[in-house]
């Protein structure tokens, strides 16, 4: 059965478009490549202990991979299915929509059936079509679970899609929310611009993929013209792979940063942290070498403290770049008070158990 946005319960809508910290849940295996269920339910309790207000499973930083050797389903049922024994409060639960139509399409019913509640459409699988194909397939997805837009970066297999495309996407009746990662400001604004444009800044909820550019796409808001008036439009919170690590302290970051907005003006202190946030990021995503080893990265911070057993990736070529161990030493060292290894090592073997 199809879902649209209006059978939404009215909590799990009102958590989404409020902003909310959504990270990017990631797949832990042994060391055998196989997966490893006990560390991926400490995984989905550490997101959920640290109070995130929703998770995103099956997606980049989860390795797109999963789909190729049968795990898919099996991934996104697990992360639903412990979610609910662990808590009972409101949780938006955004499931992972690649491919070309048809596997998209049956990935959102495959959504549907399991209890989620948006699904978070990858284009990269669309390749080569043009922006009329692009629409018809986001149209078809949407046709059959509300959908959160992606602008997943070139630099992972993303591609530039300009203003008028976001505008055509915003006008798509079943959006609920766009997820903005081009790590690039004027691409970022064309999505903007792009809501604005459709007039769905009230029913589509920003959310900043912007890894490299977290607070401040948080803190400030965006003036886009619009029929002789300007409309002012904000990113209301994050669904980040970045926050898939240091969880607890990316849910009060956000907080401090909503709390801000509302009492005005923002503290210098507060718009500082961007640069040291960024910073963090650029180990974790090893932006020295082109995102190699992004995945990886996050994987050894959560391996460090406990989470995981290890970094290991489906593919064996996935691993940390040279150098990189060293950037996560010198980021955890400089910026500790970001860090949340104290509540995890106090927790840790609740969600191990």
């Amino acid at each position: 059965m199809a879902l649209h946005r209006t059978d939404l319960a009215s909590d799990v809508l009102a958590l989404l478009r409020q902003g909310t910290a959504i990270p990017a849940h990631p797949l832990a295996l042994d060391a055998d490549r196989r997966f490893d269920r006990r560390r991926q339910r400490a995984l989905t309790r550490y997101y959920l202990d640290a109070g995130v207000g929703g998770l995103a499973v099956g997606v980049h930083t989860t390795q797109f991979a999963i789909r190729d050797v049968g795990l898919h389903e099996p991934v996104l049922s697990a992360a639903i299915e412990d979610a609910r024994a662990w808590t009972d409060r409101p949780l938006v639960m955004i499931a992972g929509v690649c491919g070309r139509t048809a596997q998209a399409v049956a990935e959102a019913r495959t959504a549907v059936r399991l209890g989620y509640h948006a699904g978070l459409l990858s284009l990269a699988a669309m390749t080569g079509a043009n922006e009329d194909e692009l629409i018809a397939h986001a149209a078809a997805v949407a046709a059959e679970i509300p959908v959160v837009g992606f602008y997943l970066q070139p630099a992972v297999g993303g591609m530039t899609l300009d203003a008028a495309f976001w505008a055509r996407f915003a006008a798509i009746d079943n959006v609920v929310a766009i997820k903005a990662a081009p790590f690039h400001r004027y691409r970022t604004l064309d999505v903007v611009r792009g809501v604005v444009a459709a007039g769905a800044e009230d029913r589509i909820t920003l959310y900043t993929g912007n890894d490299d550019h977290i607070v401040l796409d948080l803190a400030v808001p965006f003036a886009v013209p619009r029929g002789g008036r300007t409309v002012e439009v904000r990113f209301r919170g994050g669904l980040l792979g970045h926050w898939s690590v240091w969880t607890k302290k990316a849910v009060e970051l956000l907080a401090r940063i909503q709390d801000a907005v509302a009492a005005g003006p923002l503290p210098a202190e507060l718009l500082a942290l961007d640069s040291r946030v960024t910073d963090c990021n650029a180990a974790f995503f090893d932006v020295a070498h082109d995102f190699h080893g992004c995945i990886a990265g996050c994987h050894e911070v959560l391996r460090r403290q406990g989470i995981l057993e290890g970094i290991w990736c489906l593919d064996p070529d996935e691993g940390l770049s040279p150098g990189q161990a060293e950037l996560i030493d010198r980021v955890s060292a400089e910026h500790a008070d970001l860090a949340d290894d104290a509540f995890v090592a106090a927790n840790l073997a609740r969600w191990l158990a």
